[in-house]
């Protein structure tokens, strides 16, 4: 497997769309997937002596691993090899299109692939070949194995015969290992791009771990783009309840700056954040509680925040599941000690923190590690407080510094930027999102809120600022498509539901528009 970091099966689907993303689609990634294993089964054949018309069996599921099963049929048939298909499953629910595209290439080639449907446990055959390939399910499956799956599972593990798996054993959780009632038990996998982080924890069902490439571009990984949103939405079961989604305070706003605080409560509402409290200065908060009745305000006594107001605050600290400081908050000397006495606080609970603008200006007094989630978010010239010295020209050197300073206070620094930079001290991505039109005021407090909203929905530092970078980014220039240069940090807002939803929405956007 050569030095390949494993990935969980979250972080493969995340990078296979961000690959569709960059241009690179779903169809060819499974091509190359099936072209590989067939690779990989003509070699396994050869060493082990067996002739080609000794015939491959394939067991394809209903969906994408089944898909790249698929493939590998046609590929081992234009080889030469005698190939034996059995679809797990109905035709009805192969609704992938790519898998439909391949089911439907098969049916056609009836001279050298052989068809069978097993649309229930009772019709699963047993493999007469001396290898057999396992597509039915690969690293989307979730909860335990159903029929006729499971009585495929049951038969192939019975079976003396070569079993190669593709991309991880069917019934084995690609990212934890765990047998979901029973899993085949395979003499190979074939998995792609890595390894996936289950496969090392099973190595008794997974036998010899093959890492097929199937040109996924490093770039997939490195830049940020829908699968970073993917992975952070969540699905909503009927079953929830108010807080489930999270708590998220924001300590802001001051005599002269309202809005700041108020834009970030709002985006952070648009994505998804349950309840958000803004704290602020009596007269700031009863002005944001004008902006919208879905924020809540606490009242702060004083005209900026001091540490008088720690005690009003503890309540909602504790019940906070991400904190948010900074927006219009001001620089008064009392308030960036009120500062540190929040962030004291939030260290002890463990609640992961977002420090921007003010609260960010607060921290580089003191610039320790802090004991807790954080993300601080500068742009180019606040983040200078830091290190002591402007960033390098050049984008890659840059993005070193940003990653070698993380790792030093042990944080998740979101540098804005015309390309933004995330880093978690371990790792680099760039997000390209954006446009000039972002100059306007606001538009940072709406980052800011994204990235807090992340973050009480219980994602981490790392992939909450990446979703985040992506997501403001993206808003900004659907809002330009619309608007022009004549867009608010507001327009930005309205354009986060649609694009949770469908991320992909900015890849057609690039298809028409220059910005």
């Amino acid at each position: 497997m050569g030095n390949l970091n494993p990935i969980s099966a979250e972080e493969m689907a995340a990078i296979e769309a961000n690959a569709e993303y960059l241009g690179v689609t779903l169809t060819q990634l499974m091509e190359c997937a099936g072209k590989a294993v067939a690779d990989k089964v003509e070699e396994k054949a050869k060493k082990h002596g067996f002739r080609m018309e000794d015939g491959v069996t394939v067991y394809v599921g209903t969906g994408r691993n089944g898909g790249d099963g698929m493939v590998a049929a046609r590929h081992l048939a234009a080889k030469g090899f005698k190939v034996f298909v059995v679809l797990v499953g109905v035709e009805e629910k192969i609704v992938d299109r790519n898998a439909r595209l391949n089911w439907e290439t098969l049916k056609r080639l009836n001279s050298s692939i052989s068809l069978t449907i097993a649309s229930d446990s009772t019709r699963i055959p047993e493999p007469k070949t001396p290898i057999v390939v396992d597509a039915m399910l690969g690293i989307g499956v979730r909860g335990k194995l159903r029929q006729p799956t499971l009585e495929a599972v049951k038969v192939l593990n019975k079976a003396k015969c070569l079993k190669v798996s593709v991309d991880v054993p069917t019934g084995l959780e690609a990212s934890t290992g765990e047998v979901l009632g029973e899993a085949v038990k395979a003499n190979l996998t074939i998995t792609f791009h890595k390894p996936k982080t289950g496969l090392l924890k099973a190595k008794n069902l997974t036998g010899e771990i093959y890492v097929a490439s199937i040109g996924i571009p490093k770039e997939a990984e490195t830049y940020t783009g829908p699968g970073d949103v993917r992975k952070v939405w969540k699905p909503r079961e009927k079953e929830t309840h108010k807080g489930d989604f999270g708590r998220l305070l924001i300590v802001g706003g001051s005599k002269t700056y309202t809005g700041a605080p108020a834009l970030a409560a709002l985006a952070a509402l648009r994505v998804g954040v349950d309840l958000v409290w803004v704290a602020a200065p009596t007269q700031t908060a009863y002005t944001i509680s004008s902006y919208s009745p879905e924020i809540i305000t606490i009242k702060l006594e004083g005209e900026f925040l001091n540490p008088k107001n720690i005690e009003t605050l503890k309540p909602y600290i504790e019940r906070a599941s991400s904190i948010l400081i900074g927006p219009g908050l001001g620089t008064e000397k009392e308030t960036f000690d009120a500062v540190w006495f929040l962030m004291e606080k939030a260290e002890k609970l463990k609640i992961p923190m977002v420090l921007d603008a003010d609260g960010f200006k607060a921290y580089t007094e003191k610039k320790r590690k802090l004991e807790t989630e954080a993300v601080l978010t500068p742009h180019q010239g606040e983040f200078k407080m830091l290190i002591g010295e402007n960033l390098p020209e050049k984008l890659e050197a840059k993005a070193e510094k940003v990653k070698e300073t993380a790792k030093k206070l042990e944080c998740v620094l979101l540098v804005k930027g015309n390309v933004d930079l995330i880093s978690d001290g371990e790792k680099v991505k760039f997000n390209w999102t954006g446009n000039p039109g972002m100059t306007v005021g606001g538009t940072g407090d709406v980052l800011s809120g994204v990235v807090s909203g992340f973050l009480a929905q219980k994602n981490s530092a790392m992939d909450s600022a990446c979703a985040a970078a992506f997501l403001n980014g993206a808003a900004g220039d659907l809002a330009y498509k619309k608007k022009g240069y004549s867009l608010t940090a507001t327009d930005l807002i309205e354009e986060l539901p649609n694009l949770l939803e469908n991320p992909m929405k900015h890849k057609e956007l690039l298809l028409d528009t220059k910005f």
